[in-house]
């Protein structure tokens, strides 16, 4: 092609044209690096590369193909992965000064399997500092500009990830979510993202220094620019690993449906939880009425479930999961603070640091607490195929970096909320474990994009992303932003 376009098609174009010798996988690098060098100065989104050797794997890659030989469907894709995933002899930081030294020697599996793939890995992208946030900054890397709005955050904490993905910077994106860090920068961005079942996609290589063990709630997966890619990309990622493949083997259930008259659906698309901003939730709507136009059956519903009680509760399991993975002093002052949620205080902060070291009897009640919901889950996939929501409260909104995350506010209806009530979107599905895929919908009247948050039963994550396949054909999926077409 004449030009850097090709980089705005499907990762799953990209490698069908490989096959069919109509472009080598070192032509499609060469086009990534020209966007990359091009676009990235401005949205500061890849922020490490290993380019020679990218070239060099290329070109093998090119002699493979010419002889007729592929690793896997991702033959010759150039693609970029989330700075804390582990790539052998390059930093994992996750945006923390403390650990600007910590190179792994060895790649995380699902970069492995990426890799096995066929996939190119050129680069990494940001994140903010330990995961934690939906903006993506962090003191070694800088920030990361929503490529919408320069003046706006891109999401978090794969905001590096949808920046990269959009911009076609990347073809392809290996992300992770325990707060929607898949799924807000999908929405924020304009791509889709996709959270696996809990446990699908193995962690192994993306873990903080020196822990080993599985962090509740996270979960890894992929990011893209269509559902087909996302699909693609959780066929090569999913799968035990380690001891457990030895005996277990994934055996997804296909989406039986392939019209939107097939999908019987539950549309939530507010909360008396949290306050949501009408700009965005009036392009739910419109979405959510195509579809039911084009032959979807739409009620609204929700399971039975206190939704006030069901916040509280992921909060307290997400922040004994993250808490988990802090150093001595963080957590000393998580015991001090911890006086105050004692003391009656039910702020957010007083929140975190109580679940941070409430007893292992405290954590299992809530635990025991989750299993009933997730229960409740179950018997209401029994009515309906799956949910649509939000994804966030908003979409993108101002950079800020004042404060703590738990005093940010943004901006809502013309007042200002709580930045972290949009956790109640992020747990709404994933403290119960349940898939769920982000499709764009769409540009809100304030110009930027919305993605629909769809939720499928418990390892039925081909059910979500077909749906968003489907929502892609009728409401017409990504659309690059202004100037990077």
């Amino acid at each position: 092609m004449a030009n850097d376009t090709i980089m705005l098609r499907t990762a799953s174009e990209l490698a069908a044209m490989v096959r069919r010798g109509e472009v080598a996988p070192s032509e499609l690098l060469e086009h990534a690096i020209t966007r990359y060098e091009r676009h990235n100065p401005t949205v500061n989104a890849v922020i490490v590369t290993r380019i020679d050797e990218a070239r060099a794997h290329a070109a093998v890659l090119d002699a493979e193909a010419v002889a007729g030989s592929f690793r896997g469907p991702l033959h010759g894709v150039p693609m970029t992965i989330k700075e804390a995933y582990d790539w052998a002899d390059t930093p994992s930081t996750w945006g923390n000064v403390a650990w600007r030294d910590n190179v792994p020697g060895t790649d995380a599996v699902t970069v492995q399997r990426l890799l096995d793939a066929g996939a190119v890995i050129y680069g990494k992208t940001n994140v903010p500092f330990m995961l934690g946030d939906w903006q993506s900054f962090n003191d070694i890397y800088g920030t990361t500009n929503n490529p919408w709005d320069l003046n706006r955050v891109p999401g978090g904490s794969s905001g590096g990830s949808a920046v990269a993905l959009a911009t076609g910077m990347a073809a392809l994106e290996l992300g992770s979510d325990i707060g929607a860090s898949i799924r807000n920068p999908a929405h924020y961005c304009g791509v889709f993202g996709h959270k696996p079942t809990m446990s699908l996609v193995p962690f192994e290589g993306h873990v903080v220094p020196g822990m080993l063990p599985e962090v509740d709630i996270s979960v890894c997966g992929p990011l893209a620019r269509s559902a087909a890619d996302l699909d693609l990309a959780l066929s090569v990622l999913a799968g035990p690993t380690g001891m457990n493949s030895t005996g277990y083997q994934v055996a997804l259930p296909e989406a039986r449906q392939t019209r939107l008259s097939e999908f019987k659906v539950a549309v939530m698309l507010d909360t008396p939880v949290i306050e949501n901003d009408s700009v965005m939730l009036d392009q739910l709507q419109n979405a959510v009425d195509a579809l039911a136009a084009a032959g979807c059956v739409v009620e609204e519903a929700t399971p039975q479930i206190d939704q006030h009680e069901y916040f509280e509760n992921y909060l307290m399991l997400l922040r004994a999961a993250t808490g988990a993975q802090s150093n001595d002093e963080v957590f000393a002052a998580a015991v001090e603070g911890s006086t105050a949620w004692d003391g009656g205080d039910r702020g957010y902060q007083a929140l975190v640091d109580h679940a941070m070291t409430m007893s292992h009897r405290e954590w299992f009640q809530h635990h025991n607490r989750r299993e009933g919901y997730r229960n409740t889950w179950a018997e209401f996939f029994g009515e309906y195929d799956l949910l649509l929501c939000p994804t966030a409260a908003s979409t993108a909104y101002p950079h800020d970096h004042s404060g703590t995350r738990a005093t940010r506010r943004i901006p809502i209806n013309g007042g200002s909320e709580l930045v972290v009530d949009q956790l109640f979107w992020a747990g709404w599905s994933c403290n119960s474990y349940l898939p769920g895929t982000v499709a764009p919908v769409g540009l809100c009247a304030d110009g930027l994009p919305a993605g629909i948050q769809i939720v499928a039963p418990h390892l039925h994550d081909r059910r979500s992303i077909r749906f968003a396949e489907l929502v892609e054909r009728e409401l017409g999926g990504f659309v690059s932003p202004p100037g990077y077409e």
